[in-house]
């Protein structure tokens, strides 16, 4: 692999540094009074460095979720082969909201999810778009489930994924409105669990 040379790691340096500070304002200050020309004057850089890395400030979040995802992604050879559909599911959901609690913090979450509302939310918006990891993740849990028959035949993949998905974001907001009198990894499985339960064909 060729090394890189040290302009392209100062540039490197100073994206991550754009995002990092870019989520701490965020955080401080909420979404909205955070300006593209805040971020780099934090970092200590031009406007037009900042725009370099990022074509706005909602790429900030979408820059940290491709990060997310990647780890969606290194958790799935972790998960047994032989589960059922439906375990799969708990066991991703059980190891998503470990990491969300337990790396990324309630706070980081607190900021992204907060911070999501003042977009407008349409196919392409990065806690809805069916083109993360996450939700291609989910959907081939799914569609496993309806091939062994696990799941209701009269329901598509698409709606299934659906309910499935919404326990995902409920749980989430959930965590953020009650704080600690909810933790995410038990609410994730009790909630999907009954949801699962419904979607499940009778014995």
């Amino acid at each position: 692999m060729k090394e890189l040379t040290p302009r392209q790691l100062k540039a490197q340096e100073t994206k991550k540094n754009l995002l990092e500070k870019g989520l701490q304002l965020f955080h401080e200050r909420d979404f909205d009074n955070v300006t593209v020309e805040s971020i780099a004057k934090e970092c200590n850089v031009s406007k037009g460095a900042f725009y370099v890395h990022y074509n706005s400030k909602y790429d900030i979040f979408l820059e940290k979720f491709k990060d997310i995802d990647e780890f969606y992604l290194s958790f799935i050879p972790s998960i047994p082969v032989d589960m059922s559909a439906s375990e799969k599911i708990l066991f991703f959901y059980k190891g998503q909201m470990m990491y969300l609690r337990d790396v990324l913090g309630k706070d980081f979450i607190h900021t992204v999810y907060t911070s999501a509302l003042a977009l407008t939310i349409d196919d392409n918006h990065y806690l809805t778009n069916q083109d993360r990891n996450l939700y291609k993740i989910i959907y081939s849990f799914v569609e496993e489930g309806i091939e062994r028959q696990e799941f209701k035949k009269e329901l598509s993949a698409d709606y299934i994924s659906m309910l499935v998905t919404r326990c995902m974001r409920g749980t989430i907001y959930d965590w953020i409105i009650f704080k600690d009198r909810l933790d995410p990894v038990i609410e994730i499985q009790n909630m999907t669990s009954a949801v699962l339960d419904g979607l499940n064909c009778d014995e």
